[in-house]
């Protein structure tokens, strides 16, 4: 008899530690740039994207694993009679979902639970550790993956963008749009709601304002939130800027955990620097 394998892609944006402590196994996804691809988190840095785009005044592509690749992953735990259960970053944003599915097809490998988020990282990574949490205790895959789908829509994801640059560089925001937008120092929180981004509040000012105002205008959310954990999920930025963040979520006294993690290269590319989120599960 095997084990319950949790697996997951790199856009889950969990740190190492967290990856160890909850034995998560992740697939990374690939960072195309001069058309050389990279590993993300393996053999590319956010800080290495930040350079490269900037150079290039444009985003480096990405892309799930292929099926092969797939495959590698999936056959020792077929062999091993383990049962997987995969929570992967949503569909409507990329396709290592049914990559997973059409992997596990030609394996003939019918013990593969997948799991799509609808949402991305580390509100990817709140239901990996749930599901991590219910394997644990001894649930079944079926249990687990009835749990984890239950409350998807329960994960509150948002993130302030501090520049929308990169989104313009890879066709996500009109250029004139964020060439006004960065001129006029307006940085837009966007949400995740239903598997897609959308603009909810524009903030104005310097960063350390706009992430004040961004973590004070949860408060009300915050407190009525699932308080097991709460994440501050940031791309490369200076952590004088998180600190304050972090600080104001300890004085609520609320969570149990606060963790802090660094967002990879996948949301890197398509953010930029100095963006930052909280993302926790509603109660």
């Amino acid at each position: 008899m095997g084990k319950i394998v949790i697996m997951t892609d790199s856009t889950v944006d969990l740190s190492k530690e967290l990856i160890d402590k909850y034995s998560i196994e992740v697939i990374p996804l690939y960072i195309v740039m001069d058309e050389k691809s990279y590993s993300d988190g393996i053999d590319i840095t956010p800080e290495e994207i930040i350079e490269w785009s900037n150079a290039n005044k444009t985003t480096p592509k990405t892309a799930a694993a292929g099926i092969e690749e797939t495959i590698k992953y999936l056959q020792p735990h077929k062999d091993a009679g383990d049962e997987v259960i995969y929570i992967g970053i949503s569909e409507d944003m990329s396709t290592t979902c049914n990559v997973i599915r059409l992997a596990a097809s030609d394996l003939e490998y019918d013990r593969v639970f997948v799991i799509n988020s609808m949402n991305l990282s580390t509100g990817i990574g709140l239901q990996v550790i749930r599901a991590a949490e219910l394997a644990a205790e001894g649930k079944s895959a079926e249990e687990i993956y009835e749990a984890v789908n239950s409350v998807r829509d329960k994960v509150r994801a948002s993130f302030v963008v501090d520049t929308l640059t990169f989104l313009a560089r890879g066709g996500r925001c009109n250029a004139v749009t964020a060439l006004l937008a960065n001129t006029l120092q307006l940085k837009p929180r966007i949400e995740v709601k239903m598997g897609k981004m959308g603009v909810g509040t524009k903030y104005r000012g310097k960063t350390a304002k706009v992430l004040k105002n961004y973590v004070e205008d949860m408060r009300e959310d915050l407190l009525k939130a699932d308080k097991r954990r709460v994440f501050v999920t940031y791309s490369v930025m200076d952590h004088a800027l998180v600190e304050p963040v972090v600080e104001y979520l300890k004085e609520l006294d609320y969570f149990d955990e606060i963790l802090e993690t660094q967002a990879g290269g996948v949301i890197t590319s398509h953010c930029g620097p100095a963006t930052l989120g909280v993302l926790f599960y509603d109660s």
